[in-house]
Parts: structure tokens; sequence; C-alpha cells
């Protein structure tokens, strides 16, 4: 589902233009191979589907998305019918003549791009024979019982039969560009340039393969990138078939990206090739008509959260809600790589905080992570239920209340206040008072968990003791399931809960970019990131002062654990110190970063890779001069006008303060038409901003 943002004052439409790449799209094709095409299984779909509008406005009839064939996923999300190009049409059919399955349509996302989607099990009759062709090309074996990497070669080998029978029906015209990402699409490149096939490749790693296993196992992965034995290592992980594959793709293509600086170094030492350009990731950003419309969506969806936190908390619901923030983190179960370790700690230490500084502000934390369950807590659900028996009550006791005043007044009389309630009504608020006693504590997780005592999160939620006390100003709630609209629990979908909270929290430790913080900044939502995320570098890159767009960049590269976790609690008591004012500043501001994150921005990014690859494979037709800086130039935003030298002269220095204190004057038109004019000229993503410390490798 698209994103959406406000429109004009909150858009820096400032940002510089870059001129057109100029390729003759009319004498080209191109072919975006992915396993995930059509088929969900992790952020790279997101890549892929965002981005198809923009490429397809760019190249229309002209381009094509390759992916394997799921027949639940073709029949729900495709619309089948026969390709536009003759010589495309004729490939297929050469291939479905000799017993495999091809099927064409359009895939129905925002943009309606064409997709062609190789059957896998069909084929799978000439898995044997494409083993020995891929040993007999470049030494590399698949072992029989890794089923996936004996799919990618299948899908592989498909693709690069239809690519030689797609370019031999051609003279000189057209040319082809095949972008292949990740390492299940890494066969078919590989196979493409043995058979020494006419088209220009791109390969994009979104992530290393040896880097997720290696940071996983919880080693010291970025100080050691250059002391790893590569090959000992995959092997002893039994993915050095897996690794051969990534790794040939990678020296085979032409032009060679990743996603963000920071794997650009890591793919540097783990594939010993550096990449040619980095192709940042990016949103489909949409407008609204009214100005601050993101912030009224905060409003209303604040209120539904609030009613979650009434009903879980029942009986223990001493603190103000108004003055409660709600924090959160969600993505993958990967309890170290995303950082949830040195969050859990950090939440212990702004708990001591807010408690020293006999603070009014009380935080509650969501863990939004899918976990093995089986069903629904019942003091969860009773929670909900117990919610909704007060709201019932309250509002047949408001409509007889209602009516006898009304009578009352209609007499001209001023109603006796002893008498206008009935003894039926004490007696009905009174159990319903009683009925929200509590003789435990609110239950840490909404779920019943299958792994209760090695789960990760609970695990260290016993650790620091973290159990949802009366005295604690930190509440924990644990959602081990992906949020849906029809949840008994928390009915709203996952954006509505993001446009609710007032900070996500993202410490990553292996983030190669990293879209969480990214749907955060696009709501207008403040978000902590890291320095080893892609989105945090990216970010590092392109804003001088990032905390002041409400984008917290924790350091994780150059800092002890125990020095992060610290950065991190200062980060998030700085927050809780801010009054409500503040933090509507500080929205207006991340969500006026949404541009950077545009895929009409970013796009470009792809654009030069494309021409890249062209040059080097057709010298003769296309020219790029290499030496000339990239036209994909950033930019860069300055600190916002009104902001202070120092973040910390714009804080309370104590947590006891009022909204109605004076504020720094702020007129948010103005600072953005500021920002407008203020934007510092373009500079190359090869160059290192100054002040900034450039990464080893």
């Amino acid at each position: 589902m698209p994103l959406s943002r406000s429109l004009s004052m909150s858009s820096l439409s400032g940002l510089p233009v870059w001129e057109d790449e100029g390729l003759p799209v009319e004498d080209l094709l191109l072919f975006e191979v992915a396993w995930e095409v059509t088929n969900k299984v992790g952020g790279i779909y997101t890549v892929i589907q965002t981005k198809a509008k923009i490429t397809v406005d760019e190249w229309g009839e002209n381009y094509f998305m390759v992916g394997p064939y799921y027949e639940h996923n073709f029949k729900t999300q495709v619309e089948s019918c026969d390709p536009p190009n003759p010589a495309i049409k004729k490939a297929m059919d050469c291939l479905t003549n000799n017993g495999s399955q091809v099927h064409f349509g359009r895939w129905l996302i925002e943009g309606s791009p064409y997709v062609i989607l190789f059957d896998i099990g069909a084929a799978a009759w000439n898995l044997d024979r494409w083993k020995g062709e891929l040993w007999d090309t470049c030494a590399i074996s698949l072992p029989y019982h890794d089923r996936e990497a004996n799919d990618s070669l299948i899908f592989g080998s498909m693709v690069a039969w239809f690519f030689k029978e797609l370019t031999d029906g051609f003279q000189d015209m057209p040319n082809v560009i095949a972008h292949f990402h990740e390492w299940q699409a890494g066969a078919g490149l590989v196979l493409c340039r043995s058979r020494k096939l006419p088209l220009a490749t791109i390969f994009t790693t979104h992530a290393t393969l040896l880097g997720r296993y290696l940071c996983a196992g919880n080693v010291d992965f970025y100080n050691n990138l250059d002391k790893f034995n590569i090959d000992k290592e995959a092997g002893e992980r039994q993915i050095y078939h897996r690794y051969c594959l990534e790794r040939a793709a990678v020296h085979c293509s032409h032009v060679f990206t990743t996603v963000s600086q920071i794997t650009a170094v890591e793919a540097d030492h783990m594939l010993h090739r550096k990449p040619d350009m980095v192709t940042p990731n990016g949103l489909n950003v949409k407008k609204f008509s009214a100005m601050h419309e993101f912030q009224n969506l905060h409003s209303i969806n604040k209120a539904k959260i609030q009613e979650f936190v009434r009903g879980h908390f029942y009986g223990h619901l001493d603190f103000n809600l108004e003055k409660t923030l709600f924090f959160f983190i969600a993505g993958r179960y990967e309890f170290t790589n995303k950082g949830a370790d040195i969050f859990l700690e950090s939440l212990s230490r702004l708990n001591y905080l807010l408690r020293v500084h006999k603070s009014d502000v009380t935080v509650v934390v969501f863990f939004i992570m899918p976990a093995r369950t089986n069903n629904f807590n019942v003091e969860s659900l009773k929670g909900q239920a117990v919610r909704k028996q007060l709201w019932d009550t309250a509002h047949q006791v408001k409509e007889k209340f209602g009516k006898r005043l009304y009578e009352a007044l209609l007499k001209g009389e001023i109603p006796d206040m002893n008498t206008i309630l009935d003894r039926d009504d004490v007696t009905i608020m009174k159990r319903a008072i009683y009925a929200t006693q509590r003789h435990g504590l609110p239950p840490v997780t909404t779920h019943n968990m299958l792994d209760d005592g090695s789960d990760p999160i609970l695990s260290n939620v016993r650790r620091i003791g973290l159990f949802n006390c009366r005295t604690d100003r930190v509440k924990v709630v644990f959602h081990p399931e992906f949020l849906s609209s029809t949840s008994p629990l928390l009915p709203m979908d996952y954006e509505e809960f993001v446009r609710g909270c007032h900070l996500g929290v993202f410490p990553s430790y292996y983030e190669p970019w990293g879209y969480t913080p990214g749907e955060c900044t696009v709501m207008g939502i403040p978000s902590v990131t890291t320095n080893l995320s892609g989105f945090g570098c990216f970010m590092e890159e392109h804003v001088t002062d990032p905390a002041a767009y409400g984008i917290y960049i924790v350091d994780r590269r150059f800092r002890s654990a125990d020095e992060s976790c610290n950065q991190l609690t200062q980060f998030m008591f700085g927050f809780c110190q801010q009054s409500r004012r503040q933090r509507i500043i500080q929205r207006n501001r991340t969500e006026r970063l949404s541009d950077l994150l545009d895929w009409r921005y970013l796009g470009r990014f792809y654009m030069h890779a494309r021409h890249l690859a062209l040059s080097r494979t057709f010298p003769d037709k296309f020219k790029m001069d290499t030496a000339a800086p990239l036209r994909t130039d950033g930019f860069r935003y300055p600190r916002p006008s009104s902001v202070p030298p120092s973040p910390s002269v714009s804080l309370h220095s104590t947590p006891h303060h009022s909204d109605e204190e004076d504020e720094e004057p702020y007129d948010e038109e103005e600072e953005a038409e500021r920002d407008r004019q203020n934007i510092k000229a373009p500079f190359s993503l090869e160059t290192v901003p100054s002040g900034k410390k450039k990464l080893p490798g």
C-alpha cells in the first residue's frame, strides 16, 4: 500500500532536478530479474514493487519483470495477457515447446508492469543436466538437499535460455538490459555471461549472504571485516555453494551495485569487488491535498492506541494517557540484528532516569515481531472486554443522566445532583468499578508464547525487571504477530499504528537498508536508527543535523555496546522531555524529509546504473564519461533555521515543565521556505562530507 504524506509547506520543492539520462528507451528492452517478483518473501519485494511505477513511467511497454511462477500468486496478483512484443512471445513459445512453462501478464500493482514468470516445477526434470552445465561453466556444485539453491539454478537456467532465444532473434536493435537482484537470480546472470549473450547486465546485492549469517552468530562483524577467512566461514555454515553463486554473479556483471554505503564496504570484503555505485531504496510518496493531514492522522490513530492501552492496563491505569508516549520496534524477529537487545537494556536505563527525575511522563513500548504462538492471551482479551463493558456502562448512565437533566431544565429548575442519579445507577457504576480490579500485573505479551522460557525478548524482560509495575515509568507490550485491522486486540493495520506512535526505535546492528525508519519518516514520525544501517548512513550524508529533523542516529560502529546503550537512552530521555508543541514541530520537520526517500529522486541512481552498463557492453553505441562526477549527485539539507546551535538549548533542563511555557519562535512555512533556499549545492556520493569519518574500506 503506498504511503501518504502531506503537501506544500512540508515539501522541499527546492531539491535539484537531475538531467535526463538521454537513453533511447524506444530502442531498448529492460528486464528486472528477482526471486520476489509477485512473490513476497522479504524486503526486496518492497523495493521492486514500489519502484515499478517510476520505471514504467520511464520505459513504458519496454519494461518487464521476471520471476518464478507460483499458482496462487499468479491467480491473485496477475492479470494474464499476451506479450506485446513478438520477439518475447517467440522466445516464450520456444521454451514452452521444449517442455517448460512460461506465464505472462500484468502485475496488479501501481504502474501495472508486465511480468514473465517461469514455472520451476515444470522444468525440474532438467535439473541434473543444468547442474552439469553449471559445473562445466564455473565449477560450482549444488548439493541435492538444498532445495532453494536447486530452485534458483532451475530459475536461472530458464532465464538464460529465454534471453538466448530473445537475443538470437535480434540483429542490432533493440539492445537488452538485464538487472538481477540477489543471489537467487545470480545463476541466470552467470549463465548469460558464460554464453556471451549480447545484453548489458547489472547485479544488485541488498545484503551479502555471509554477512547475514555472521551477524546472526553474534560476531563483531564490522570491526573484523578484513580478518575473516571467507571460504572457511561459508563452508562451516554449509552455504559455500550459495556464496560461490553470489560471488560469481558479482564478478560477471557489467555493473555491480549495493543499496547503501555500509553494504558497499561489506561487499568489498565479502565478495572482493567494490561496487560501481550505490542505488538507495525509496518509497512511493503520495501527497495529501490538506497541508497538515498527517498531523490529524497522528491524533486519530493515537486515540486508537490509547483505547488499547486502557484495556490492556485496566486496574493499573494510574498514569495520564495525555502524557504517555508510544514507542515501537517492528520487523523480523532477529533479536540481535534488529537491535532488540540494546533497546531493552536502554529501556531499563530510561525507566531508571524517569523514576529518579520523578517524571510524570509514561512510555509504553510495543515490540511488533512475529514469534511462535498458539493464540491470544486470555488476560489481554479480558482487558479489552472489561474496557468495552465500562464504556457501555458509562453510556447507559449518561443517557439516563442526560434525559433527567434535560427534563429538569425544561421545567426551569436546577437539578439536584443528589437525586438525578438513582440508587440503581450508583449500583451499576460500583459494579463496573469492582470489575476493573486486578490482582496481577498487566501482561507483557498479548499472546500465549510457545517458547516462553527461551524467548529472547521475554528472557531479557525478566532480566531487567520491566514487569509493568505501577512504579515503572516504562511499560512493555510484546505483540508477537504482525498487525491487522481485523484483530480483536489491536484492530489497526501497520500504517495506522505507525502514524499513532510518537517514536520508532530501530537500533539495528545489521541492516543493509532499513525500510522501517524510512516509512516512519514519510509518515512524519521521528525514528531512531544507527550508522550501521543503510538508512542511517544515507541520512548522515544528506542531512546536516539529522536529530533536528527527528532522525536520531546511534553510533554502533565506533562505540562499545554499553556506550551505544547510553546514547540510545539519552536520545529517548531527551525525547521524553520535549513538550507537546516541540514534538509537533519535530514531526513537521521529519515529514519534510520525505522527498529524499521518494523514488522520483532515488530512481535516478538506477538510471545511471543502466547507462553505465550499456556504455560498458556496447561502447560503440553508448558513451559515458566515467571520470565525470555522477549525475545522480545527492543534496544536503541544512540545519532547520529555528534550531539553536546546540540541541540541548531547545530542551528543558528538567522534565517538570508545562506545555504552556514560552517556546522558541517557530513558523513552519517560513522555516520550510528558508530550507528550500538554503539547500547546499549537490555533492557526489563518492565524496565524504566535511566533518564525517570515511568508513574503512
